[in-house]
């Protein structure tokens, strides 16, 4: 039988088990209760409390505004709803890169204050120092290669990262820096689905793909933009599965006539 569907929580070790045996590794993001609890009641594997939630919850264009203390509380909100799901919670822009220890205390408040089991930050060999201080206190941490948008104003563009053999190869040395250093898991983003193929076979810890084609151990999607409650984002990679954005307009328009042409609320509505 199925790893994912005999555990009853998912670990660090559960990943590190499906990729062993070949099973796909299911994730998506969740900023609030309500919706942790219903991906959780669904069978998602790993929840990412992702600093997209600086894009899709508070409406900026980049992820750099988003805070510690904003996902703090977007990351413990989702806690309170799971029971099963690894929960990964981004480390914010700012709270990690050229400073240890700082990269350190930011986990550790991650940590403490919300009760998720995992931290996520973005870079390679540049940023190791932080990983490998993060490790020390016993905290898991999961990598991120390719396009990194924190770093979105370093490359100027969100288009295919890794294209060139240069960077292929500094991506490929990153990732197996990461391995090295002890990250659990690997989401590599926007990259070929050779390349990240390559990756996934090189490396012995799992590898999530978003826009790395099918080979990787897993994949993961913005959960706004697979439902389509976000119309805005349609990047080739986006499977969107449903149109919650039309739905939800829709029944809020019949709300407003309801209210209006006195059929809401009716004798059985009322007390």
């Amino acid at each position: 039988m199925s790893i994912h569907k005999t555990v009853k929580k998912i670990t660090t070790h559960v990943m590190h088990e499906m990729k062993l045996k070949g099973e796909k590794i299911a994730m998506l993001t969740a900023y609030d209760y309500s919706m942790a609890r219903i991906l959780d009641e669904a069978g998602i594997d790993v929840i990412l409390v992702g600093d997209s939630a600086s894009n899709v919850m508070a409406g900026f264009d980049t992820t750099l505004p988003i805070t510690l203390d904003n996902m703090i509380y977007h990351a413990a909100s989702v806690v309170r709803g799971v029971d099963r799901a690894l929960i990964v919670v981004d480390l914010p822009f700012g709270t990690y890169q050229g400073n240890s220890r700082e990269a350190l205390a930011s986990s550790i408040r991650i940590m403490k204050e919300t009760g998720a089991a995992a931290v996520k930050l973005e870079g390679g060999e540049q940023v190791i120092e932080s990983v490998e201080r993060i490790l020390s206190a016993g905290i898991p941490v999961m990598g991120h290669l390719g396009l990194t948008p924190q770093a979105i104003h370093k490359f100027g563009t969100y288009v295919v990262r890794a294209r060139e053999e240069e960077e292929a190869r500094k991506l490929m040395e990153d990732a197996k820096l990461l391995e090295k250093a002890g990250c659990f898991a690997l989401v590599l983003e926007k990259i070929p689905a050779r390349l990240a193929e390559e990756v996934t076979a090189s490396v012995k810890i799992p590898v999530i793909g978003i826009g790395a084609g099918p080979k990787t151990d897993g994949q993961v999607l913005v959960l706004h933009d697979m439902l389509g409650i976000n119309q805005e984002f349609s990047p080739r990679f986006l499977r969107r599965y449903h149109n919650l954005y039309a739905e939800i307009r829709g029944a809020v328009q019949n709300y407003i006539n309801d209210v209006r042409t006195f059929q809401f609320p009716n004798e059985k509505e009322q007390y």
